[in-house]
């Protein structure tokens, strides 16, 4: 009996002993793989530490606002309230985000971050100094406040992210406990980027209805004056409680920010020139190559800069409905896939600045382009030996090329012969299937946006005798037909970042396919998709996870469910003179959170 007694207590300290190696406090938490940073580092390492604080920045979008609240569906939310571009300035979150980093999260208000191997949980424990802008403390019940209201009367993803929370509990000494319904490796970072919001200072009856009363945070800056449609600012807190604190040093530098609303594109970049707006973003290729020589530039007063960052291109291009039987045929999508003219296009409509798109994942170390596949791709491939193509497998696929002179016959031949393989061919003039039927469909655009690019892709297809037509569709007609998957292309832009993970399954797994509404535009059920988005949002290390992407890569890539285009290598930018930034350009591009107001 004491044998059994002593085997029982061994037993139950291995266990004990396991649970607490897999699940300890820490200062931060990566998707994958361990923190860069140590939990005695004193700043982020694309913040300068002494940036000198003061002075008003003035920042410029397009469009409107009627609502100060960015958390509900009701409104147009004023930018700058929560904002991955000019910063979280009102509300913080639990935990905050490093751009020189994949996916890590480091202390904001909850000082540590605590879960186990699989993921079945994540625990908070909040920094007592933690104060929302009245003064009053960040608590724990200001946490399960939040979740609950955001659950109830949020934005809809809130409460596809905090469904799969099986309870909340109350840790000590002043923390929160979040139990999972099933491991999820993603979601303890996702909740980690939660804001907080003031319980003692929210109605949650009215909480959904929108607002233009300034909201009381926990972050750098107050809402200081509203003029709807017009004009936001925000004044520094001086006495921001996480102002000295590591994550935070160099940030928020500015006594006040200005984010001013221009209704039209060409009146904002006026302003700009006159400097009656500090920071232009660009997004123009045509305007970022002829239309910066204005005097201000020529005298050194307004900077023109790009950034490169090791951000993913994304993938823009026309999507191929599969739920057309035209389509189902992966040949011809394939042959399609090589018949738009980019050479032409790019250096006929936007001055030769962009670079063809090769990957989902291009311009990072997720792409599989120019990379044979490895042995552990190979084993996350073996039970699809047909889902990816040998040239695509062995990193030698490029898309056909041509002389950019619009009359390149050997382009014209090479996607000729593929249409051929695909079970094509010319008759009369027209490119007609093995019955006799002509290859044609419609690309649908939302108003004339793409119709440049349509038209493009258009003249090259009409001369090998294939038949598209262009409709433009206003607003809210394309939206509905997008929903209900009611065309036969569109042009859309598929954004991808360095830590892919479940929103994958949305845009291209099995089960969005039928569920209208969903981003799997392209109708696609393939078990090789499935179960590549299944391995990479189970790996563990990094190393996995990296290789688990370039396989899934490989397989949209041979789908051809889009007809890939282009992107930028470089974020541009323009800024007047009396705007400076720290010299580290972060993994992220620039982060405008860090820069600053020269003196004087």
């Amino acid at each position: 009996m004491k044998t059994l007694h002593t085997l029982l207590l061994a037993s139950l300290c291995i266990v004990v002993t396991a649970m607490a190696a897999a699940a300890q406090p820490s200062h931060a938490i990566a998707m994958h793989g361990e923190p860069a940073l140590g939990a005695d580092f004193s700043h982020l390492p694309y913040a300068n530490p002494d940036a000198p604080k003061g002075g008003t920045i003035n920042y410029a979008v397009q469009g409107t606002f009627d609502s100060v609240n960015p958390y509900i569906v009701q409104g147009s939310g004023a930018r700058g309230v929560v904002d991955l571009v000019f910063g979280n300035l009102v509300f913080d979150s639990l935990m905050m985000r490093s751009y020189d980093e994949p996916f890590t999260l480091y202390p904001l208000i909850a000082k540590t971050v605590e879960t186990d191997e699989e993921r079945s949980f994540v625990e908070f424990q909040l920094d007592r100094r933690a104060r929302f802008s009245d003064g009053e403390p960040v608590t724990p019940q200001d946490v399960i406040f939040t979740l609950e209201l955001l659950r109830d009367k949020g934005l809809p993803r809130y409460r596809t992210t905090i469904d799969k929370i099986e309870r909340i509990e109350m840790a000590a000494p002043n923390g929160v406990r979040l139990v999972f319904k099933e491991p999820d490796r993603e979601l303890p970072l996702i909740l980690g980027l939660m804001p907080v919001l003031p319980k003692h200072a929210i109605d949650a009856e009215t909480f959904d209805r929108s607002t233009l009363k300034p909201m009381i945070g926990s972050g750098p800056y107050r809402i200081e004056m509203v003029r709807p449609g017009e004009l936001i600012t925000f004044r520094r807190n001086e006495d921001y409680w996480a102002r000295d604190i590591s994550s935070k040093r160099g940030f928020d530098n500015y006594d006040e920010i200005r984010i001013n609303y221009f209704r039209d594109e060409n009146t904002l970049f006026e302003a700009f020139k006159k400097g009656l707006i500090d920071i232009h973003i660009e997004n123009s290729a045509s305007r970022w190559s002829s239309e910066y020589d204005f005097p201000a530039v020529t005298s050194g007063a307004v900077v023109k800069e790009s950034f490169r960052s090791g951000l993913p291109s994304g993938m823009h291009g026309f999507v191929l409905n599969t739920r057309r039987p035209v389509f189902q045929n992966r040949k011809l999508r394939r042959a399609l896939a090589g018949l738009f003219d980019f050479e032409w296009a790019n250096r006929n409509l936007f001055s030769g600045v962009y670079t063809r798109t090769k990957s989902y994942w291009d311009g990072s170390e997720l792409s599989s382009h120019g990379r044979p596949a490895s042995d552990k791709e190979r084993e996350f491939l073996a039970d699809f030996p047909d889902a990816v193509a040998p040239s695509i497998m062995a990193g030698e696929w490029s898309p056909p090329s041509s002389d950019g002179s619009g009359r390149d016959r050997a382009f014209l031949r090479h996607g000729y012969e593929a249409l051929k393989h695909a079970g094509y061919q010319m008759e009369e003039g027209r490119m007609v299937d093995a019955n006799g039927r002509p290859l044609s469909f419609e690309i649908m655009l939302k108003a004339k946006s793409g119709e440049e690019l349509a038209l493009a892709w258009q003249r090259t297809l009409s001369r090998l005798g294939i038949q598209t037509t262009l409709r433009s569709a206003d607003a809210a007609q394309y939206q509905q037909r997008l929903i209900t998957f009611d065309y036969d292309v569109i042009l859309y832009t598929y954004p991808s970042s360095l830590s892919p993970g479940v929103e994958q399954v949305g845009r291209w797994g099995s089960v969005a396919r039928d569920a209208n509404g969903s981003w799997n535009f392209a109708g696609v059920a393939e078990p090789a998709v499935d179960a590549m988005i299944d391995a990479l949002l189970n790996a563990r290390s990094r190393a996995d996870f990296v290789e688990a992407v370039r396989a899934y890569d490989r397989v949209l890539l041979s789908g051809a469910w889009v007809v890939p285009l282009y992107h930028r290598d470089e974020q541009w930018l323009a800024r007047w003179s009396r705007i400076a930034h720290p010299d580290v350009t972060p993994l992220y591009g620039y982060q405008l959170t860090t820069w600053w107001r020269s003196p004087g």
